[in-house]
């Protein structure tokens, strides 16, 4: 029996992966123990022991963006947080890493402690984490091509699904236009009417939900369908004939199907996603970081199934003039999705075997 110990924390796009290969590594290897590394207060720390795995929890490193006094902090932090590291790791066969503030400590230990480790980098640009990792380990796997760096030469294995989404994909590729039909019927919405899907992550977008207030007298008026996913940070608006607002959406996979067009932040999870599912969308990255949302969507756009507009464009106003030729873009859209990520779990999964045999 092996220990897998699996590294991946802080945002969705970190551990919603991470728990698909965890996922696939058990359907493999059911005798074997798999377990999480995280911190408290994060949102593994939730996500985590929801899916039915033990979280082992070590100190958070936090960095910030800018320079400050916080940074002095960050050496005697990131000792600590090796150590705690290490002893989960010392029993274990192997390490894969996601990415975020719990891989780099988890990357350092297993360097230290010899463990074979595989790393899985889902943005199309690599973030601070992962690029310190891959200079401990040759086992690196991304979700699409990154042009320089170590990651340029990774296994290309795409990005590992939730299972509701590789679920929906199997059921709907053989007719993709009768499974569209059906998603928007389940929740509840006229199949007539072109349907638009606004959200902004699990927390929700300040100024995407902004936009959409300002517009959305004008968007209903001219016949469409909106389900807006404000985010559990955000007041909830109150519900109209075609206008749905939710704090969070459970149905996913539904919504990717059922909308004609997806308006959204562009991260790693939600690119997979959307390309397994989804008809057109227009993709407003996240104006911080190291730019790596603006690069998930490029492939998408390169596809004609996306547009990306950055958020300084993003109004009301924008919105009101482009909604029409936005959706005149998703009728030119192809009607199927993609599984090109459907066997990411699975590849990600031999990659760690083959690290193991080494």
């Amino acid at each position: 029996m092996a220990t897998i110990v699996f590294a991946g924390g802080g945002t969705a796009g970190h551990i919603e992966p991470a728990l698909a290969v965890a996922r696939e590594w058990i359907k493999s290897h059911p005798e074997d123990r798999v377990l999480f590394l995280g911190v408290k207060g994060g949102l593994e720390d939730k996500l985590i022991p929801a899916a039915g795995f033990s979280l082992a929890y070590i100190p958070r490193v936090s960095i910030s963006r800018r320079p400050s006094l916080s940074w002095l902090r960050i050496p005697s932090s990131l000792i600590s947080a090796v150590r705690a590291s290490m002893l989960t790791l010392k029993e274990s066969d192997l390490l894969i890493g996601f990415g975020g503030y719990v891989s780099a400590p988890a990357y350092l230990a297993a360097k230290i402690l010899r463990v074979p480790t595989v790393i899985h980098e889902a943005n199309a640009k690599p973030g601070w984490a992962n690029r310190l990792g891959a200079m401990v380990t040759p086992y690196l796997a991304v979700a699409s091509p990154v042009d320089i760096g170590k990651f340029s030469q990774a296994l290309l294995t795409g990005l590992p699904l939730r299972s509701d989404v590789a679920q929906a994909y199997t059921k709907a590729h053989m007719d993709f236009k009768t499974a569209r039909n059906e998603a928007k019927v389940r929740l509840g919405f006229n199949q007539s009417a072109p349907l638009i899907f606004v959200m902004g992550g699990s927390q929700g977008s300040v100024a995407i939900n902004a936009a959409l207030e300002g517009a959305l007298d004008s968007l209903l008026t001219k016949g469409y369908s909106i389900l807006h996913s404000v985010g559990r940070s955000n007041v909830l608006p109150p519900t109209q004939d075609s206008y749905h607002p939710v704090a969070y959406l459970d149905a996913m996979a539904d919504a990717y199907l059922a909308s004609d067009l997806i308006i959204a932040r562009s991260g790693a999870v939600t690119c997979s996603e959307f390309r397994a599912l989804g008809r057109y969308a227009l993709f407003v990255p996240l104006p911080i970081g190291n730019g790596e949302q603006f690069h998930n969507a490029k492939e998408l756009v390169s596809q004609n199934r996306a547009q990306i507009l950055e958020q300084s464009q993003l109004s009301s106003k924008y919105l009101i003039s482009h909604i029409e030729d936005l959706l005149a873009q998703s009728a030119k859209a192809p009607v199927d999705g993609s599984g090109i990520d459907l066997e990411a779990a699975s590849k990600i999964v031999a990659l760690g075997e083959f690290a193991i045999s080494k």
